[in-house]
């Protein structure tokens, strides 16, 4: 239009970067991390950002090069989310349960120019460096955080982290994105399933869903965030981001227990945290010795996996308000959000629990979410039973895969980002995940859905933990089997599980095996579903199995 510019008046590149400047000045003085005895003011953290900063200058890292990290929930950790970018690098943050093989997988595709470390994971680190150098692999720098400076003797063999930022310069001039579709953080998936993919965040896409993630969160100004998620998955889903921006109190735990939980909250008054369903049910089936008085409502945030509406039921029993988001590394984490409706709260607490479980529809960062037929493109009717793929499109999916574009082109076909979750849409236009395309069990031509057995299992009130998959049957093509936890003190048997969901579900749908052991899992609380496969595989005859090959 006739005297429409663009200028530097008006446009500015979107970067999380600008939430870190303006809390410094709105929340100087107001409390921005506090980890154990150490506690920082914004204005420190923005200080203390720009000297990591400048000592990555010093190290010679430049724009565009990737700087890893492997460490929890500490103070270091969610300074690297800020002082990496402001140096005009891309953050790479490395799951703290992998092994040293698979960091050295991981350190080989992305090449980093530094690396950070948590002292407790050094050996990890060490024996990564061992691999890539038997295949002449460039090793990058190592940089170790310690608890205090130079308190380990492995830190005199390493640079250090405090000792690196005292020597640094807090006038660092900060290297704001070019281009808002610049890389800011390189996020590898979660390798339930395969070799890890890294997913590239724009600091566009970082910026939108960090204000997204807050409002969905229902996050009023100075919130008080117990980080009971990974900072390493999906950057805390970029609420790391997203506390700067509301001059939030991040609360960093190391190691995450149902006493951890219950004592932060009660000594800081935590106002926010978020989990996984398996943090949730820690929650629930925390024992009356752990539990403490709620200080005040306290928001959770919980997606990664399905809730079952039981967990969701106690949850709301003992004071906690959840919101239910769903999304993918793809999506910078959260992506869909099951909006409440004030005429909800009428209904029964296990109707409430029910909706309450659904994914919802995008968040307002988001363009749209649907259900998709993969093949013809065209959206399922919305009658809560015809299955699809979930696909998303907006300015919140990911740039693409790192160093490959065939994964990249496949992902996005069509126009739109395929999930690979297979889902439903109610007549309100709510979806509801069924399964992941590679866990649905066809069992005699029919369709069943894991989720749904696992909801059944949870709410028995014997089972801790649940988590069903086909397994292979001569006749019937796949069969559901269930691999159980028990409550401590609580005791069953494979019949009793068996007898329990045959009530409640169709009889092909209930488990016809039952195994009882502890459940793999991520370090974000996903089921490693490839792990069970692998073992019903195995399995020999001598497991219980109903008698009889009709179901």
């Amino acid at each position: 239009m006739e005297g429409s510019v663009r200028c530097p008046a008006n446009y500015v590149p979107l970067s999380p970067i600008s939430f870190l400047e303006r809390a410094a000045l709105v929340y100087g003085d107001r409390t921005s991390v506090v980890h154990s005895s150490v506690a920082y003011t914004w204005r420190e953290t923005r200080g203390r950002c720009l000297r990591l900063a400048s000592a990555l200058a010093r190290l010679g890292v430049s724009r565009g090069d990737v700087v890893t990290v492997l460490a929890p929930n500490i103070p270091a950790m969610y300074e690297l989310q800020f002082g990496v970018p402001m140096a005009g690098a891309i953050l790479c943050t490395l799951n703290t349960r992998h092994d040293s093989a698979m960091v050295s997988v991981l350190l080989k595709h992305c090449e980093p120019k530094v690396m950070f470390v948590d002292h407790h994971l050094l050996d990890v680190v060490q024996g990564a460096f061992k691999l890539l150098s038997a295949e002449k692999v460039k090793l990058p720098l190592l940089v170790m955080i310690s608890e205090s400076t130079g308190c380990s003797s492995a830190a005199s063999a390493n640079m250090e982290y405090e000792s690196l930022l005292m020597m640094a310069s807090p006038q660092f001039e900060i290297k704001w994105p070019a281009d808002e579709c610049d890389p800011i953080s390189l996020n590898y998936t979660s390798g339930t399933t395969s070799r890890p993919k890294g997913v590239i965040y724009s600091h566009r896409g970082a910026y939108l869903n960090a204000i997204a993630t807050i409002l969905l969160n229902d996050m009023t100004a100075m919130p008080v965030y117990l980080w009971t998620v990974p900072m390493f998955h999906c950057n805390g889903w970029c609420l790391t981001w997203g506390m700067a921006a509301q001059g939030g109190t991040n609360i960093c735990v190391r190691n995450i227990s149902a006493k951890a939980i219950f004592d932060n909250i009660a000594q800081h008054k935590v106002t926010h945290m978020g989990g996984a369903p398996t943090v949730l049910n820690m929650i629930v089936n925390a024992s009356i010795a752990d539990q403490k008085p709620l200080p005040g409502r306290i928001n959770v945030m919980t997606g990664a996996a399905p809730p079952p509406p039981n967990v969701l039921f106690k949850m709301e029993e003992l004071g906690f308000h959840v919101t239910h988001s769903y999304g993918l590394t793809e999506t910078y984490g959260p992506g869909t959000v099951c909006t409440w409706k004030p005429e909800w709260n009428l209904l029964p607490a296990e109707e409430r629990a029910r909706l309450k479980s659904r994914q919802g529809l995008q968040h307002l960062g988001l363009e749209e979410v649907d259900v998709k037929d993969p093949v013809t493109m065209k959206s399922v009717p919305a009658d809560a039973k015809t299955i699809g793929e979930v696909m998303f499109r907006g300015n919140t999916i990911m740039c693409g895969y790192y160093k490959d574009m065939s994964a990249t082109n496949e992902a996005m076909a069509g126009g739109w980002f395929r999930s690979g979750d297979l889902g439903v849409r109610h007549a309100d236009g709510y979806i509801q995940l069924k399964d992941r395309s590679k866990d649905i069990i066809i069992s005699g031509g029919e369709n069943i859905s894991t989720i749904e057995v696992e909801s059944v299992l949870f709410s028995h009130p014997a089972v801790l933990e649940a988590a069903v998959v086909g397994r292979p049957d001569e006749h019937w093509g796949e069969t559901p089997c269930a691999f159980v936890k028990l409550k401590e003190g609580s005791s069953a048997n494979a019949e009793d599980i068996i007898k329990f969901c045959r009530a409640r579900l169709p009889h092909y749908m209930a488990p016809r095996t039952v195994v009882f052991e502890d459940l793999p899992k991520t370090s974000t609380g996903k089921l490693q579903k490839f792990v069970l496969r692998e073992k019903v595989k195995a399995m020999e005859k001598s497991l219980f199995k109903i008698s009889g090959s009709k179901l």
